[in-house]
């Protein structure tokens, strides 16, 4: 396998790599964050099984997908996060497996308190809620401060664990979606271990463009995407418990239709998009041959890199999320000092330079424009938006 940054600088790959991705005439894509695309592989693998379902309907599925076919892709999605089959179930995406991890976490007593941060996915958010209503907890919020490092970071939560001793539970975003920045997972699991609260893991954006390790950051429940850094067709995603915490998560609703000590249980039984699911093994093939997240995580930083640094220098930009590569990842995002409608340079980013960007709002540290380069995104395309924000700023 080739040295991972230096093939992230090498357009004549990624060139390559973006030919197999069939992309709509437009404007250049910076928000790749919301999910990512097929390639064009994926996309035919993926038609061929919708037609394959659709002839053979409940016949197929019946004898062989659920007989099979089923378990091994499920046994694929278990092997690529080094982790037992039995800890994993699919989901129709990672707010699905949260909400059910959430709502089905059954280690509360009235009276106990649950954490989130202003840097949680708004769902979330809602979800912790409903649980203190519903269950009688005390719901803790903490912001975290700005600019973020590894250190303050960690001291919000050492402060909250200390200050909040009925604290039995929380929420910990591996990514936030608002800025990118990368939470100290690897830290605070440990802290929160030592003072007895469970860590529920958002890792919507992290499967695919970050290396981690479950079961060394000692993470007991988690959920996340495949459509996002995988490459995945849409309503795939999965959650996570380690087998041996498997008691601590109802089956959902009473789900009737698997054994208690079956993590299928879990999430509701239904019918899933078998075609989408058949596709897997075509994904998970492509991205391990591609050289899997420590490949696809240093071109995203590269490229992230490539605006982010010089853009800290000009004047009127604010670059919201720290350089430290510990706390970054492809996924950034700005703000223009000097304007208080974000929203406003987003519309001139797209009328005046053909870039389509987002912003996010929610945090303590305000409104921001996401940047997320994908990886069909060029380095040129990175100029461009360098020029942009010099002449915007």
């Amino acid at each position: 396998m080739p040295d991972n940054n230096r093939r992230a600088k090498d357009e004549a790959f990624w060139k390559t790599f973006a030919d197999r991705y069939d992309r709509q005439p437009g404007p250049i894509n910076l928000e790749n964050g919301y999910f990512g695309r097929m390639s064009r592989t994926v996309v035919e693998e993926y038609q061929r099984n919708i037609e394959l379902i659709n002839r053979s309907n409940s016949v197929h599925v019946r004898q062989r997908f659920e007989q099979t076919d089923g378990p091994k892709i499920r046994a694929q999605l278990a092997a690529l996060l080094d982790v037992p089959p039995e800890a994993v179930a699919f989901a129709h995406n990672a707010t699905h497996a949260l909400q059910s991890l959430i709502r089905n976490y059954n280690a509360l007593q009235p009276g106990d308190q649950i954490l989130i941060s202003d840097v949680e996915y708004d769902t979330v958010k809602g979800a912790m809620r409903w649980l203190a209503k519903y269950r009688g907890v005390e719901l803790i919020t903490i912001e975290h401060p700005h600019p973020a490092t590894f250190d303050n970071l960690l001291a919000s939560y050492r402060d909250a664990f200390e200050r909040y001793p009925r604290l039995k539970m929380m929420a910990l975003t591996h990514v936030t979606h608002r800025t990118g920045l990368v939470m100290p997972v690897e830290a605070v699991a440990p802290l929160a271990k030592a003072h007895g609260v469970d860590i529920i893991l958002d890792g919507a954006h992290a499967l695919g463009q970050l290396e981690f390790d479950l079961q060394a950051l000692g993470i007991s429940f988690a959920g996340y995407n495949l459509h996002k850094w995988i490459g995945s067709p849409l309503t795939l995603g999965f959650l996570y418990i380690a087998p041996e915490r498997l008691a601590y998560i109802d089956p959902d609703m009473a789900e009737p239709y698997y054994p208690l000590d079956n993590i299928l249980g879990r999430i509701p039984h239904s019918t899933p998009n078998i075609p989408a699911l058949m596709t897997l093994p075509l994904v998970f093939e492509e991205h391990r041959s591609l050289g899997g997240a420590a490949a696809k995580g240093a071109r995203l930083n590269y490229l992230r890199d490539m605006w982010a640094r010089p853009a800290r220098d000009l004047p009127g930009i604010e670059v919201m999320t720290p350089d430290d590569p510990r706390l970054s990842c492809g996924i950034s995002a700005l703000r223009f000092t000097r304007h208080a409608d974000q929203q406003a340079l987003v519309e001139r980013l797209l009328a005046d330079y053909n870039l389509f960007t987002v912003t996010r709002s929610g945090s303590a540290c305000g409104t921001c424009i996401r940047i997320t380069p994908g990886l069909t995104t060029t380095a040129a395309e990175m100029q461009l938006l360098i020029r942009a924000l010099t002449e915007l700023s």
